[in-house]
C-alpha cells in the first residue's frame, strides 16, 4: 500500500459565474520515502493537490488516503489535528510570524501538542540546528535573509517530526546560491531522515533533484513534456 493514495481525485469550485475544476479524475501511488517533483504550467493544479494531501482543502470527488487514513471523512478538527501530527508544509513566502524569533517561529506548531517546555526546546533546538541556524535562534525574520526565513520555515515544517514535507516552489523567491541550499537541505531530509517530499516547482534544475518527477497540466497528468514532439509541447505550455 502506497503512503499516499489518490484514486479518482476531483476538485471544482465556482469564480464567478465559471466553474473551475484545478484537479479532474487524478490517479496517484506517492510511496514511503519518495522524493517527488511536481511540474507544469500555473494553474495546472500543483498546489491544490498539496492541499488536499495536506488536509487543508477536501476533494469534490474521489478518495483520498494517506498512511491509511481516510481525508475525505474526517472533520475540520480530526484533518487540523492529524495535519499537525503527519504534514509539514513550506511555503514560497515562507509565512514567518514577523513578530515572533526564528525559535518562536519553529516552536508554534508544538504549542498544540502536549509537550513540556524542555521537550519543546530540544525539538527547535535540534530543527534550527540541522538548517544551520542554532546561531540564529534569536532572530526576528527582518533581521534575516531570504534563504535564512526559508530555512526556518523548514525547521518549522519538520519540528514536530512529520512523516511528509510538503513544499510549494519553496525556491522561488530565492537566488540561486540560497535555493541551491534549500534543495540539498530537502534532499538531506527525504536521503537521511527518510521524509517522504513532495516538491512543486516550475524549474526544471529543482525538479532534477527529486527520484521522480511528474507533470500536471489542467488538473490532470500528463507525458513529460521533453519526450512530446516541439507541436504537442506548445499545446501543453498554453
Amino acid at each position: 500500500m502506497a503512503l499516499i493514495e489518490c484514486r479518482q481525485v476531483t476538485r471544482t469550485y465556482r469564480k464567478g459565474q465559471i466553474e473551475v475544476t484545478p484537479l479532474a479524475n487524478l490517479e496517484l501511488d506517492v510511496e514511503e520515502g519518495e522524493f517527488l517533483a511536481l511540474m507544469g504550467p500555473s494553474g495546472s493544479g500543483k498546489t491544490t493537490l498539496l492541499n488536499l494531501i495536506a488536509g487543508i482543502d477536501r476533494p469534490s470527488s474521489g478518495t483520498l488516503r494517506v498512511d491509511g487514513q481516510e481525508l475525505t471523512t474526517m472533520s475540520r478538527r480530526e484533518l487540523t489535528a492529524w495535519r499537525a501530527q503527519h504534514i509539514g508544509y513550506i511555503f514560497q513566502l515562507y509565512n514567518l510570524v514577523p513578530t515572533l524569533t526564528a525559535y518562536e517561529n519553529v516552536e508554534l506548531p508544538l504549542l498544540l501538542r502536549p509537550l513540556s517546555r524542555a521537550e519543546r526546546h530540544r525539538r527547535v533546538s535540534f530543527a534550527l540546528e540541522l538548517v544551520g541556524l542554532a546561531d540564529r535562534y534569536d532572530h526576528f525574520p527582518r533581521q534575516l535573509s531570504g534563504g535564512q526565513e526559508q530555512r526556518v520555515a523548514i525547521a518549522r515544517a519538520i519540528v514536530a517530526n512529520p512523516e511528509i514535507i510538503l513544499a510549494d516552489e519553496p525556491t522561488g523567491d530565492l537566488d540561486v546560491p540560497s535555493a541551491e541550499a534549500i534543495l540539498t537541505l530537502l534532499q538531506r531530509l527525504n536521503e537521511e531522515l527518510g521524509k517522504t517530499v513532495i516538491l512543486v516547482t516550475h524549474d526544471a534544475r529543482c525538479a532534477a533533484r527529486a527520484r521522480r518527477v511528474l507533470y500536471l497540466d489542467k488538473g490532470v497528468l500528463v507525458p513529460n513534456p521533453a519526450t512530446l514532439h516541439p507541436q504537442e509541447v506548445s499545446t501543453w505550455s498554453r
